[in-house]
């Protein structure tokens, strides 16, 4: 299955009772495993948490040291979706520079960045980088 496809399922699968707003995330490791991720609200918000958060647990559970080589955000609406503040800095922990994050909508819109577009001042605690 394509990534898409496999975002495509994750979403299918989101809990978001309180914005209707589903979201779903598929990732590809270096390896070539691939995992994915739902948002799941919680209504002591805001105590839920977004797909790619979902999605890097499931690497890191089944792969531990596992490193992301793309990435695909699907969600719904006008535009594309980009990943969160939070999910940036999340898939920059597991990701290199030249990692692909592929934002998309339902309608097929898509942009691509590369990690080190989204989020070019990373947090990092190796003072070296």
């Amino acid at each position: 299955m394509s990534l898409r496809q496999l975002a495509e399922s994750a979403r299918s699968k989101a809990h978001a009772p309180y914005s209707n707003f589903h979201v779903g995330v598929a990732l590809e490791t270096v390896d070539g495993q691939t995992f994915v991720g739902a948002n799941m609200e919680n209504a002591s918000y805001p105590e839920g948490w977004c797909a790619e958060t979902t999605a890097i647990a499931h690497m890191q559970m089944a792969a531990p040291g596992a490193r992301i080589k793309r990435v695909l955000v699907l969600g719904q609406g006008e535009g594309v979706l980009t990943p969160c503040g939070g999910c940036r800095q999340r898939l920059s922990e597991f990701s290199s520079a030249d990692t692909l994050v592929e934002c998309t909508n339902l309608k097929g819109d898509t942009r691509t960045f590369r990690m080190d577009e989204l989020l070019p001042a990373a947090f990092d605690l190796d003072p070296s980088h």
